[in-house]
């Protein structure tokens, strides 16, 4: 995990207020799970730069147009809560069940759940089968190449599954836009 901090990531808002991580993520209402496997790294986005680097930068916009509301939950073969709202990019494989797993701790919570991802998990059944289980819905957003219909495909049957709407971020460009119209509009 990084230790850069966003402005308007939890850690940066519980700093500014003197309050614990734990305190700051209970004013949550959204999380973001984020895709940071080795297919983000894929440099087929704006300026020739990854996918991964692009969402960065759309995701730090999201946390500072919504400040201390976003909680930010990156995963490749395994899931990390990122309270600096900064990712490192892991590599690997795309444990997306496992990431579902690890976010549904706070399902039923009324907290919103947006899956940003290039739609290639190890599983995609088991994701399918975690999805089910949500009560809340599960938004998500393609940030994959246009030409991968499968990835994009998938993404949308995930957030079917759960009831949510599923968005497509031109190879990650707009993705602040995106997700602040998936949460915007219940």
């Amino acid at each position: 995990m990084t230790c850069d901090i966003v402005v308007g990531s939890i850690a940066d808002v519980a700093e500014k207020k003197g309050a614990s991580i734990a305190e700051s993520f209970m004013n949550c209402d959204a999380m973001v799970i984020i895709d940071v496997s080795g297919s983000m790294g894929m440099t087929d986005s704006r300026g020739g730069l990854s996918r991964y680097e692009v969402a960065l930068e759309e995701l730090a916009k999201l946390q500072a147009s919504m400040p201390g509301k976003v909680a930010v939950v990156a995963f490749s073969d395994g899931a990390q809560f990122v309270p600096g709202g900064v990712p490192m990019m892991l590599g690997g494989g795309t444990d997306l069940a496992g990431a579902l797993r690890f976010a549904r701790i706070v399902d039923g919570t009324g907290m919103r759940f947006v899956v940003v991802s290039d739609g290639e998990p190890d599983d995609e059944s088991a994701a399918m089968t975690e999805a089910q289980m949500f009560e809340a819905r599960i938004d998500t957003v393609y940030v994959g190449p246009e030409r991968y219909p499968a990835g994009r495909s998938f993404l949308q049957r995930l957030a079917a599954a759960s009831g949510g709407q599923s968005v497509t971020a031109d190879r990650a460009q707009e993705l602040a836009a995106q997700v602040e119209t998936l949460l915007l509009h219940a």
